[in-house]
């Protein structure tokens, strides 16, 4: 019998290839699970915070859709607003789930048992915050028409801007300082509105986006633009409380 002469080179360059081939695959990074899951309760997280949002606030956000020009009645959209503190803490707690929980999270649940638990000292910030707006809002109407408006003005505008950026960060401090009294609560904010004062600019450029969003397409605004800019705000208003803890 005769056989077929191999060329000794043969089999030695094959096995080198395919070893580099395994190589290779084996470092191109490959999503796991985890990064799926995360993937997902991020996405889920931001898609029911958005629905239970328009929910808790369904007056602010039926009146939006109804009323064509919702400037010309700003005091009666301004005192609905009275419920949009209580839904923060609702919405922050779920976003604190989601960092713990990851991909176990449950948002609707969360957002429930955080309204549930903050609505006691969120309440009472939202009436006291718009009791404040409406007070600002009325005098800005009346300096515009005064000599000393180009002081008066630019000094309501800063006092109306600390106010929502206190009221936002006292919703994420009810949240992240549960056993923590609301005026010790709305001390940090305070303190963190003013030594922050950067963050508290992105807050109210984000808010802008999300109150310019509802106002222009009240149901695509509501529907996909609060949750996730509210998760920056909620992230910043969280590295501001825990550096203050830290260096305290």
């Amino acid at each position: 019998m005769t056989s077929v002469a191999q060329h000794p080179t043969q089999g030695t360059t094959q096995r080198p290839a395919q070893a580099n081939r395994r190589g290779l695959a084996g470092r191109i990074p490959s999503p796991g699970f985890e990064t799926f899951g995360g993937i997902f309760g991020f996405v889920y997280t931001f898609l029911a915070g958005n629905v239970l949002m328009a929910v808790a606030n369904a007056p602010l956000v039926l009146c939006l859709a109804l009323v064509a020009d919702p400037a010309a009645a700003w005091p009666f959209f301004l005192a609905l607003c009275v419920t949009v503190p209580p839904s923060l803490a609702g919405l922050f707690a779920a976003f604190q789930a989601l960092h713990d929980d990851g991909a176990a999270v449950r948002p609707v649940a969360s957002f429930l048992r955080g309204y549930r638990n903050g609505f006691r000292r969120t309440a009472p910030l939202g009436l006291a915050a718009v009791a404040v707006l409406l007070f600002l809002g009325v005098d800005l109407v009346i300096v515009q028409s005064m000599p000393g408006a180009g002081v008066l003005v630019p000094l309501i505008a800063v006092a109306a801007a600390i106010t929502v950026t206190v009221a936002v960060t006292a919703s994420a401090g009810v949240v992240l300082l549960p056993a923590a009294r609301l005026r010790s609560v709305l001390k940090a904010s305070l303190y963190l509105a003013v030594q922050r004062w950067y963050l508290s600019l992105a807050m109210l450029v984000l808010l802008g986006i999300i109150a310019s969003a509802a106002v222009l397409q009240p149901v695509l605004g509501v529907a996909l633009a609060p949750a996730p800019l509210l998760f920056v705000v909620w992230s910043n208003a969280s590295y501001a409380y825990s550096t203050v803890l830290r260096d305290a």
